[in-house]
């Protein structure tokens, strides 16, 4: 088996279920980095923050200085250049970040990097594995308008910030069907030992 663990990332479009997919590795013993959570971070940093403003305006600053998430988005998904700049202020940061996890984790067979922007941002180039999870877009549209509160117009905007969840599917190396009643811990367990395989 190789000295440092295989990279592995995960993807697929918004509300397909990528959390339950990513518990399902993890209760195998895989550790996981989770993209957004950890670029969610940065927005505490206070010298990150002035980048931010500085390149989308004073309105993504609360009054208690805090970041103005809301005002970020409205911002991001309206406007596709401004969310490209955003973009890039945040991802390079996030992959240092995610090979100093990989790093700490180098007895571990695999390691997984979650993204719903793995191909969009080109990720897929650095990593070793591609495993997508798919779930057609009306079910998704069901699940997030129950867990967001969203308008469809609103997830359809966001939706069409990312590649369309079929061709995320065609082009990953593995699919996980993420459907109620499907055997989903079962294609976690096929995918797991398919990797497992790979690494030696």
């Amino acid at each position: 088996m190789s000295s440092k663990p295989m990279l592995v990332a995960l993807t697929g479009g918004i509300g397909c279920g990528k959390t339950t997919v990513l518990n399902a590795f993890r209760s195998l013993g895989i550790p996981c980095f989770v993209a957004d959570e950890v670029a969610g971070s940065y927005y505490n940093d206070p010298a990150f923050l002035e980048q931010v403003r500085t390149l989308l305006g004073p309105s993504v600053i609360a009054l208690d200085g805090s970041a103005n998430k809301q005002a970020i988005a409205a911002i991001v998904f309206n406007n596709p250049e401004a969310l490209k700049q955003l973009n890039a202020l945040i991802h390079p940061r996030v992959w240092q970040d995610f090979l100093s996890f990989a790093n700490r984790h180098q007895s571990a067979p695999y390691v997984i990097f979650e993204s719903a922007i793995t191909y969009e941002y080109g990720f897929d180039r650095l990593v070793d594995k591609v495993i997508c999870v798919y779930l057609e877009q009306e079910e998704r549209l069901r699940r997030l308008e129950l867990r967001d509160h969203s308008t469809r117009e609103q997830l359809l905007s966001r939706m069409r910030n990312q590649l369309p969840a079929e061709e995320k599917m065609m082009r990953a190396d593995y699919v996980i069907l993420n459907y109620e009643g499907n055997p989903r811990q079962r294609q976690v367990r096929q995918v797991h030992q398919s990797l497992i395989r790979c690494t030696k």
